[in-house]
């Protein structure tokens, strides 16, 4: 179902990787799982852990203009009328090397349904004492430019304790308002004095996120991180560069009977939800051009 399992290993750390999607299935370090897993043999729940491109999050009614041509995507969040994630989630990406601590994918999209662009898209990921990385290259391929944006989907575990007793820190300082019932942008807001304030480590609570962050607070290096911490003293963090100015939060609230709160959602994006109608930080690929953005997620 999933295709071919790649498995690696470097020190403390393990990881699986799926064709489907590239989806990372499973991150380990000394036997404590980093990521909410899933089963290899069974649909991947949630979209955890894939590669979402060429848009991440939503795009209104699956309708977008790019060049002066209006597209119609196929609608995969019918509840909320949306295009959700992408194109290569659901896909069977081809092992291109596989080594003991590294890995690399490619996904081709051609022609797809309302989106008539050409892309390659490669997928390295490596393993390392820091932790694993990622690196999604786009090259379009293609005869004209095409419309593009990339993030992962990992859920991240900071150990056994209720999501509510974590503390994490975000370091943002705006938050994208959403409308309620189809999480589509409303407004950028300061998260000064908000709920969504957590430039300074605190419990997460009771707290509800599915929103995008942004106005990153990157270090000298171009660098920025979350860390979430279990009160038991573990703790998980995901850092990531200037390649990916948005980051989407999600506390993954579910109703019952579902799974409720299983892990932290977080999933650093080159661009907001609809960037592809609304144009803001919209990475445009020229023909025979190429974007990269990577991440990390290790043990904190």
């Amino acid at each position: 179902m999933n295709g071919l399992e790649i498995q690696l290993v470097s020190g403390d750390y393990a990881a699986a990787v799926v064709q489907r999607g590239g989806a990372l299935r499973r991150l380990v370090y000394q036997g404590r799982d980093l990521v909410v897993p899933f089963d290899a043999g069974a649909p991947i729940p949630d979209y955890r852990g894939i590669i979402a491109g060429p848009w991440p999050n939503r795009i209104a009614d699956g309708i977008y203009r790019f060049a002066g041509v209006e597209h119609h995507l196929p609608i995969n969040e019918p509840e909320r009328g949306t295009s959700l994630h992408g194109l290569a989630f659901d896909r069977l990406w081809t092992v291109e090397r596989s080594d003991a601590d590294a890995l690399s994918l490619s996904c081709e999209i051609a022609g797809a349904a309302g989106y008539p662009f050409h892309l390659r898209l490669l997928l390295d990921y490596e393993l390392d004492e820091a932790g694993l990385h990622t690196t999604v290259t786009a090259s379009n391929i293609g005869y004209e430019a095409a419309p593009y944006g990339v993030c992962p989907h990992p859920y991240l575990l900071a150990g056994p304790a209720p999501l509510d007793e974590w503390e994490v820190q975000i370091p943002a300082g705006s938050f994208l308002e959403v409308t309620p019932d189809r999480l589509l942008p409303v407004t950028t807001q300061t998260v000064q004095g908000h709920q969504f304030d957590f430039r300074a480590p605190r419990a997460i609570g009771a707290t509800q996120i599915d929103h995008s962050f942004t106005d990153l607070e990157f270090d000298d290096g171009g660098r920025t991180q979350l860390i979430a911490r279990d009160p038991g003293g573990t703790g998980v963090g995901m850092a990531w560069d200037r390649a990916c100015p948005w980051l989407q939060v999600h506390t993954a609230d579910k109703p019952a009977p579902a799974a409720n709160r299983l892990g932290l959602a977080v999933e650093p994006m080159t661009c907001p939800p609809d960037a592809f109608n609304s144009g803001q930080d919209l990475v445009q690929l020229g023909p025979g051009s190429s974007h990269q953005a990577g991440w990390s997620i290790f043990a904190a």
